[in-house]
Order: structure tokens, then sequence, then C-alpha cells
């Protein structure tokens, strides 16, 4: 069963972009949403805690016809049933999916991860910061760059 967890406040969000974080840790998860609301940048953001329910969400809004596909899908790596390379490797290899833009971010910083995330097509990959100040300059970026 897909648990999508749907962050909204109270906007109009039929006419928001929208974002898909796929991100296992509950406290990440909801830094990022909360970083997203603080900034006040006008997003509709769904949340799914796996690779396989990343894979049957966009598979679901795909198939439908009233349910919008993500402008921009934010993935972490380290996921469980399907890690995020796979996750990744599949919309990549999806002609209704291929297009989204999706951004790795990660805790590792790893070269082979990187270089995989970029052979996979990756649009960006970045490196979850520690500090929140910092994230709050990354979420700016995403929203400016791939969203806004």
């Amino acid at each position: 069963m897909m648990m999508v967890q749907e962050y909204k406040y109270d906007r109009n969000v039929e006419n928001l972009p929208l974002i898909l974080l796929v991100e296992d840790d509950a406290t990440h998860a909801m830094l990022i949403m909360r970083t997203f609301e603080r900034l006040d940048l006008p997003v509709d953001l769904d949340w799914v805690k796996d690779g396989e329910e990343a894979l049957n969400y966009l598979h679901k809004h795909k198939d439908e016809r009233d349910h919008r596909v993500p402008n921009l899908i934010i993935l972490d790596l380290r996921l469980p049933k399907l890690d995020g390379h796979e996750v990744l490797r599949e919309i990549r290899q999806s002609e209704e999916l291929s297009a989204i833009p999706v951004v790795i971010l990660s805790t590792s910083k790893v070269d082979e991860d990187i270089l995989k995330a970029y052979t996979n097509r990756a649009n960006g990959y970045l490196v979850k910061p520690v500090d929140f100040d910092k994230l709050q300059e990354m979420i700016k970026y995403l929203y400016t760059n791939w969203v806004g």
C-alpha cells in the first residue's frame, strides 16, 4: 500500500508546481518540507518513503489523467526496497517520465555514487547539509533553478 504524505499549506495547490520528495528519513523529509514553507516557496510537495512507493506514485500519475506529473523529483539514494539509483534508472527508461528533472539529495559524497547518478542522467547532485542555513540556501537553489 502506497503512503503519500502531502504537505500543503494555505494555497490553491492546483496551480502550484508539484515536487515529489523521495526520502526514507522522516526527520530529513520534515526538515525539507518545513524549509519550503519557511521560505514561503509556492509549491505542492508530496512525500514518499521508499523507491517502490516513488515508482508506484509516478506510474499512477502517468496513467491517471486527473493526476499531475511532478515538475521536480528530489531523490535520496539510500532508500528501502529500491535504492535511488534504481528509481532514477527506471524514470529515465520511461518515455512518459524521462523528461522530469531529478535532483539527487543525499548524504553520500562518494565519487562512485555521484558518477553513477550522472551516468543515469540525474539533473543534479546535492549533498545534504548539516547546517540549517545551508539547507535553506540549497532549497532556494532547487526552487530557483528547477521549479520557479
